[in-house]
């Protein structure tokens, strides 16, 4: 088992852990200083040649891909996360998958690995001690709520920001400040998931991508923390923010050595998994939109104006000039799977008129509570009357189901999103034909499957990014 506690890096630049406080010129002069050495390796590589490596760390397992600069994939493998409990944590666990999957990569395309990126769940942070490198406290996962600290964010936060909700960063980071008053803290810097992953990479302390940050407070449209923000005594421990997929620095050398990756490979930023899910699904356009139908019901918008009401769980996230815009609703592939058997599933679908409406009407939940695009902890679940064929019942969820996505996008249309054009279908509920045409009918769009939806291609986009400047949407 891989310990936790990491030496701090002899010889290699602490970044200061208040970033906010430098000017935009100062970070770009300070990151290229830093990885010269890298660009210039880079350079001398044939393009044809080098491979970019994405790893995506989701909730119950992590998986990489390994592509080239036309987006083939050479290789890829999953792990489940080693369990926790018995004195291993989160943070270990995920260190030791993350090593294994560096393990897991065929020797003979090691040293063609020209780039790294890694993306993680949102919100899910860490607090770290700068100067031993040990994890101080957390991880503080991605659905875990501090309610206790909602009262102080929303005290300091605008109103209906997207900061003031329990499980954000932000709760999280007030919550822990709150409840150590009486620890030296001079030293401790916050991390989200993927932040800290790739510090273990670079071993470079305060870095992050403005997709993690957005829920720690970061303003995406200016580019820097607000000053609502900096004017809090914890500001000194948020970190310096820069665009997905920018590069950081060069892979350490005792990993390189270890695993016979080249000296010149850059780790880049990252990014969350929902977005870099988006990213590999190659929505590009204004008006393209990516339904992923999971265990819940998520959407996201690429849309030229910014929207965020924290009051039906809508935020936005940057993508270079435009922001992807969405929300998660609680209905999904759980509620089916509450019900039903995958091959009752698979073989009741097949049995369905997509083009005939269901006279149903439900609200499918798995349990009592709506996020979006009703807010309502205390909606219940609408599953009745069931008719007696199995077929109708079926067809009735996956309709209202529909319907909800719809509602869904017509409440970021009514917020000030750019209008829904067509709609790119991800997750397992992609695979349902029946489905897919069903919804076509009820959001009266085009409606098709994501070529590639693996947020690990996502992250290896953003690597392919970070050292060949492309522009990644």
């Amino acid at each position: 088992m891989l310990t936790l506690t990491i030496s701090p890096i002899q010889n290699t630049p602490v970044l200061p852990n208040y970033g906010f406080l430098l000017t935009r010129e100062r970070r770009n002069k300070s990151r290229f200083a830093k990885i010269s050495k890298c660009s210039m390796k880079q350079d001398q590589k044939d393009i044809n040649k080098q491979l970019y490596l994405g790893i995506d760390f989701g909730t119950s397992g992590a998986r990489y891909a390994l592509i080239d600069k036309d987006g083939t994939i050479h290789s890829e493998k999953k792990r489940t996360y080693p369990p926790v409990g018995n004195g291993v944590s989160w943070a270990s666990s995920w260190k030791e998958t993350l090593f294994l999957l560096l393990n897991d990569i065929p020797k003979d395309y090691r040293s063609s690995i020209s780039s790294i990126s890694i993306d993680g769940t949102s919100a899910t942070t860490l607090i770290i001690d700068r100067e031993q490198g040990e994890v101080i406290s957390g991880p503080f996962l991605y659905n875990e709520s501090f309610p206790n600290a909602l009262p102080n964010v929303i005290s300091i936060a605008p109103e209906n920001h997207t900061v003031c909700s329990g499980s954000s960063t932000l709760c999280k980071l007030v919550s822990w400040w709150d409840s150590n008053s009486n620890l030296k803290k001079e030293s401790s810097i916050l991390m989200h998931q993927s932040d800290w992953l790739l510090w273990l990479l670079h071993g470079i302390y305060g870095v992050s991508d403005y997709n993690n940050a957005l829920k720690v407070g970061y303003d995406i449209e200016a580019d820097e923390y607000p000053k609502w923000l900096v004017s809090q005594p914890f500001s000194y421990m948020l970190p310096s923010i820069r665009a997905p997929g920018s590069p950081i620095g060069c892979l350490k050398e005792d990993i390189t050595l270890q695993y016979g990756f080249s000296k010149g490979c850059v780790v880049c930023t990252g990014t969350t998994d929902s977005i870099a899910a988006f990213l590999a699904a190659r929505a590009s356009l204004p008006g393209k939109a990516v339904t992923s139908l999971g265990s819940t019901l998520a959407i996201k918008l690429l849309s030229t104006v910014r929207v965020e009401d924290s009051r039906y769980g809508v935020y936005s996230h940057r993508l270079d000039d435009k922001f992807l815009v969405g929300g998660a609703s609680n209905t999904g592939g759980a509620v089916l799977r509450q019900i039903f058997s995958d091959e009752q599933l698979d073989q009741l679908s097949t049995k369905i008129d997509p083009s005939v409406q269901s006279t149903l009407d439900y609200y499918p939940l798995p349990k009592v509570g709506e996020r979006f695009p009703v807010s309502d902890p205390n909606m219940m679940p609408r599953l009745q009357p069931r008719p007696e064929n199995d077929v109708e019942y079926l067809h009735g969820i996956l309709e209202s189901i529909a319907r909800i996505e719809a509602k869904g996008y017509r409440l970021l249309k009514e917020l000030g999103a750019t209008e829904v054009q067509e709609v790119l279908t991800a997750g397992g509920g992609a695979k349902n034909e029946a489905w897919i045409k069903l919804r076509e009918r009820v959001l009266g769009l085009p409606v098709r499957k994501a070529v590639q939806t693996e947020a690990a291609f996502g992250a290896a986009l953003l690597a392919m990014k970070g050292v060949l400047g492309q522009n990644f949407m």
